[in-house]
């Protein structure tokens, strides 16, 4: 009957149409599976130094967004800590978050400074060299101290302060070198915050969604 007809044509229209969304939802997780391989980075191997990483991607289609985290030795001997979040959770986003990456990657390794004056010079270059618009960031430098150990020194673009555990097993966070995020286009010097780290110290580096929630304010993701 034409009734039939109408009414299996207009399923088979529906099922073409979910068919085709599900291969552009695999081309999508592809592309982000991809993107994820090439900007995860190798953890470096440093003597009397553990480091260990862990990434989850986003839940939505794309599987990516503007987080990201690095460590690289630097030519004095020095290692650069990295972790940061371009503002937007898609592609663009990622993809943002690699512009910045690798210009924050090379101003660590061409300049032999503290790490406020290279945000700061990233900050000044990043709208014009990127499409990043916002962003946050702490870029730190694990350092030997000179009176044995290791010290750090870091500056923080906005981002959640880094969690200190001490060998005594008390914490507290890396909150008093924090200065606005970058693109704001302040031209305020950034501040630098250092700590000698004793054997045994342990430190935290995370993401906004380790700690914000809908359920919860972001204070009481700190505090857990």
């Amino acid at each position: 009957m034409p009734a039939d007809l109408d009414l299996l044509e207009n399923i088979g229209r529906r099922i073409g149409i979910a068919l085709e969304n599900a291969r552009h939802y695999q081309r999508q997780r592809q592309v982000a599976a991809t993107m994820q391989r090439y900007l995860l980075p190798q953890l470096p191997q440093l003597t009397g130094v553990e480091m260990t990483a862990r990434y989850i991607p986003a839940p939505d289609a794309s599987h990516v967004g503007g987080d990201w985290y690095d460590a690289f030795p630097l030519p004095n001997g020095d290692t650069a800590l990295v972790v940061g979040d371009v503002v937007g959770h898609d592609l663009e986003a990622a993809a943002g978050m690699a512009q910045l990456r690798n210009m924050l990657h090379a101003y660590t390794w061409a300049q032999d400074g503290p790490p406020h004056h290279t945000v700061q010079r990233l900050d000044q270059a990043m709208g014009h060299i990127t499409d990043v618009s916002m962003a946050t960031l702490v870029l730190a430098r694990l350092e030997t101290a000179p009176s044995g150990g290791r010290a750090l020194n870091w500056t923080n673009a906005g981002h959640p302060p880094p969690l200190l555990l001490n060998p005594a097993g008390r914490t507290r966070f890396l909150g008093d070198s924090k200065g606005i995020l970058l693109g704001t286009c302040g031209t305020r010097p950034r501040p630098q915050g250092h700590v000698h780290l004793h054997p045994g110290t342990t430190i935290l580096f995370y993401t906004d969604v380790l700690i914000e929630s809908r359920r919860q304010p972001m204070d009481a993701g700190l505090q857990r």
